[in-house]
């Protein structure tokens, strides 16, 4: 067995998404972090690059598309979670901001072992990402914002009104037929309960 004699914190840093909240501007019924939110967004990628290929006649790689996704949001361990209100309030908070994600980027992977770097370029670089792989998350990102202001909006929490609007209008008029396909499909039953999930079988 090969000695191994590198240490490395990227794990450690990517342990800490968990306490990272999103939607900090807002009050929140249920609280969300980086972490599960990632799970969530990888999940749906993964769905819609499937829909993709198999109804749309795509030929997009899912497996690297719902890996990425899972990665999407790693530098926000280092800038924390920027509410897209503030991002994009101006050109230049925006211009800014990128610039501040590209440099943790590259701390985060500076943490690699030399011989991992290749492998993970594609996954936390978005600029070395297929375009197609960068729609499908961003998408996927999208419906994930979307579902999470339903189930905020089913507790009672105004808050999300408006975010629920401009998601749903901006879900609605997205030219990837993967996308409608997944809202009209399996998004009406997100709001169900348990019982009322157990009833569809």
């Amino acid at each position: 067995m090969k000695e191994i004699t590198v240490t490395s914190s990227f794990y450690a840093y990517l342990s800490r998404l968990r306490w990272i909240k999103r939607w900090g501007l807002k009050r929140n019924a249920h609280e969300e972090n980086v972490m599960e939110h990632s799970w969530e967004v990888s999940v749906i990628a993964h769905t819609l690059a499937l829909i993709k290929n198999r109804y749309y006649d795509g030929d997009v790689d899912a497996n690297a598309i719902a890996t990425a996704a899972l990665y999407h949001d790693i530098t926000e361990v280092i800038t924390g979670d920027l509410p897209t209100p503030i991002k994009y309030h101006s050109k230049e908070i925006n211009a800014a901001y990128k610039q501040i994600e590209k440099q943790a980027e590259l701390e985060l992977l500076a943490l690699l072992p030399t011989e991992l770097l290749e492998d993970f370029k594609v996954l936390i670089h978005h600029e070395n990402m297929p375009e197609a792989h960068v729609k499908i998350i961003k998408a996927a990102d999208k419906i994930s914002a979307y579902l999470k202001c339903q189930a905020e909006l089913k507790a009672g929490n105004t808050e999300f009104e408006t975010a629920a609007q401009q998601l749903a209008q901006a879900i609605s008029e997205s030219e990837q037929p993967e996308v409608i396909f997944f809202m009209q499909a399996f998004v009406p039953s997100c709001g169900l309960t348990l019982d009322g999930l157990m009833k569809t079988y």
